[in-house]
């Protein structure tokens, strides 16, 4: 199989990760998104949406969406709960980074990090930083009663979760009130088989 992907991408590292912690591999497909590749004809067949990440399958099918992703590549692994309470918690946290998290602290980091602050995008950047606290203020509050988001045990949620909050202060969200979050990154950090952001 095959990810298309950037290493600088949260959404892409979440793949890594997952395949690291996994003891899986696939071959991986660097993508500069700024240069447009992902709109390129040829990578519009493959994911009509334009982004990245995307996994390739030997016989052809794709699919996109990190999420979605991972949840596929973990199938039978300890990462899914079995519990249909366990899962669903997991789901919640999973559609949390996506509508509560990402769109904050991940487009600030965009600006900050590939677009390097431009002037005509401050005001966007600093509309970012409430929501990405509040988001932050959310996580820390379960972590401080629990080692991982759905409980003791790492599962994807984690793993959704991890990838921008590690690397938060790129986008301007410092975390040394969230010690929750701190106690978290470490455990998560302690993992075997993990494989830090590479970029």
């Amino acid at each position: 199989m095959v990810v298309y992907g950037d290493s600088r991408s949260g959404n892409c590292y979440k793949i890594q990760l997952l395949l690291a912690l996994l003891g899986k591999q696939c071959r991986w497909e660097e993508i500069n998104v700024l240069d447009g590749a992902t709109q390129q004809p040829e990578f519009l067949q493959k994911n009509p949406n334009g982004k990245i990440p995307l996994l390739e399958m030997n016989d052809g099918r794709t699919l996109a969406e990190s999420n979605a992703i991972i949840s596929f590549l973990a199938q039978g692994s300890p990462l899914i709960p079995q519990s249909a309470f366990d899962y669903a918690t997991m789901l919640q946290w999973q559609f949390f980074e996506q509508y509560s998290h990402e769109p904050f602290i991940a487009v600030a980091r965009y600006i900050n990090l590939y677009l390097g602050l431009p002037e005509e995008r401050k005001a966007e950047y600093q509309s970012k930083q409430a929501g990405g606290h509040k988001a932050l203020a959310v996580m820390n509050q379960q972590l401080e009663k629990t080692p991982f988001l759905v409980g003791e045990q790492l599962t994807l949620a984690d793993i959704s979760l991890y990838a921008y909050t590690h690397v938060a202060h790129e986008g301007g969200f410092e975390l040394v009130s969230y010690t929750g979050i701190q106690h978290w990154l470490e455990r998560i950090a302690d993992q075997k088989g993990y494989v830090p952001m590479q970029y």
